[in-house]
């Protein structure tokens, strides 16, 4: 039986206990957003080793962390995990293109202690490569094959990309754009479509795919392939047409009790983010929200994880569920250590502030908190209350002319020590 199954029932599950303890609110309100399909709750059936995540309407916002190997880079992965776990995420994807996929996956589920997602398409076609064969000598059974497989190996949420069609990629033709096609999955499927002269099977055979994913309760987490990669190709007629199909194929999992996120841009210019996310909100019948950054501008490789935390921040507070992260080696590299701890640290600042905008319980109280700490110069309390207390305890440095009451930005001429009453003493 799956959550939403259970959900429509009136069955409060072991899983939707667990979620709404770490959310601190009813059973029940979980069990309703599920049965609603506001609310995902996510793990595998077979993977009984990590805590479910709840993601959705009313609960905090969640933050996704990407890894996964390359061709040029097959190592780290595991210690990756290991950053993502201390850095505070709440999931992973595993994302890996080179080495020995199915392994590293299993590894790097085996080392999770939260959810963990991945995109099969890449797998797929990465064993298309390994038998020699072109990307697009794939089959349909291949792509199937490879969703079966990381069901079996206990994947939680998988990201497909069933509204990439030939109607949708036509639309984005016909239009133009300056980038075109720059989701991964979505152009891998836009040129076996355009190669085998038919349309997407995850489109066309979508049964096939949700029968598969309510077998082991996987979240399909329905992709966008066609998401704009820069300002000027947001909100097109394609990326619009995508949401449209992904609005429909998000009914018709529901009514096979399967559960489904929506996921969104991309790059989008800021005064459009808060309409994309309505939009979605809309189509989708409130389905949750994946958003990956998104992204108000383009010029800014290098600091891509503060122009996401912009957007994030934005998306959230106007009803986005999840944000996934973005490094400062978006566009320019695979991420190394730091860059995984720096891409987690900005999208949990950018949650903590839609969860303020949003009235989450208890999301306000820590900055509240802090001021106190701040006004009584308690640094202790002030490190381990900041979003990375390493960082913050590395950094401090106390004034020794303000008696280490402040720190070295002001010394004595510190506000908060002569806005007290006995400053002068």
């Amino acid at each position: 039986m799956t959550q939403l199954e259970a959900a429509r029932k009136g069955i409060i599950t072991e899983e939707m206990k667990l979620c709404a303890e770490q959310e601190k609110v009813a059973p029940e309100f979980i069990r309703q957003g599920v049965e609603e399909g506001n609310i995902v709750v996510i793990r595998n059936q077979r993977h009984t080793g990590i805590v479910p995540l709840a993601v959705g309407k009313g609960l905090r916002t969640k933050i996704n962390a990407n890894i996964g190997t390359s061709r040029d880079h097959v190592d780290l992965e595991l210690e990756k995990v290991k950053a993502c776990t201390a850095s505070g995420a709440d999931a992973l994807m595993d994302l890996s293109t080179g080495g020995e996929i199915r392994k590293i996956r299993q590894a790097v589920m085996k080392a999770s202690s939260m959810a963990v997602g991945t995109v099969p398409i890449y797998s797929a076609a990465a064993e298309a490569l390994n038998r020699q064969q072109s990307i697009m000598e794939m089959t349909a059974d291949d792509m199937f094959a490879a969703i079966e497989e990381n069901g079996e190996d206990g994947v939680d949420f998988i990201t497909v990309h069933c509204g990439v069609t030939r109607e949708s990629v036509g639309r984005i033709e016909a239009q133009g754009r300056l980038l075109g096609i720059v989701s991964r999955g979505g152009s891998i499927t836009a040129r076996w479509m355009d190669y085998n002269e038919s349309d997407n099977p995850l489109y066309a055979q979508y049964d096939r795919l949700l029968e598969i994913a309510r077998r082991y309760d996987m979240v399909l987490s329905l992709g966008d392939g066609l998401r704009p990669g820069c300002l000027a190709d947001a909100t097109d007629r394609g990326q619009v047409q995508e949401l449209i199909l992904l609005g429909e194929l998000c009914r018709r999992a529901r009514a096979q009790d399967v559960q489904v996120m929506i996921e969104g841009p991309g790059h989008v210019p800021y005064p459009q983010i808060e309409a994309n996310i309505a939009l979605q909100k809309s189509l989708c019948e409130g389905a949750p929200f994946y958003v990956l950054g998104p992204l108000p501008t383009d010029i800014a490789p290098g600091y891509d994880h503060i122009t996401a935390a912009i957007g994030g921040a934005l998306a959230g507070a106007a009803g986005a569920d999840f944000l996934c992260y973005v490094t400062p080696s978006e566009h320019l590299r695979l991420p190394n250590l730091e860059d995984v701890h720096e891409g987690i640290m900005a999208s949990r600042i950018a949650a903590h502030i839609a969860d303020i905008a949003k009235g989450y319980p208890g999301a306000m109280e820590k900055d509240v908190l802090m001021a106190k700490y701040r006004s009584e110069f308690n640094w202790d309390g002030q490190i381990e209350l900041s979003v990375d207390p390493d960082r913050s305890r590395a950094w401090l440095e106390r004034s020794e002319s303000a008696k280490e009451e402040g720190c070295t930005m002001c010394g004595e001429f510190c506000a908060i020590k002569l806005g007290k009453k006995d400053a002068h003493r």
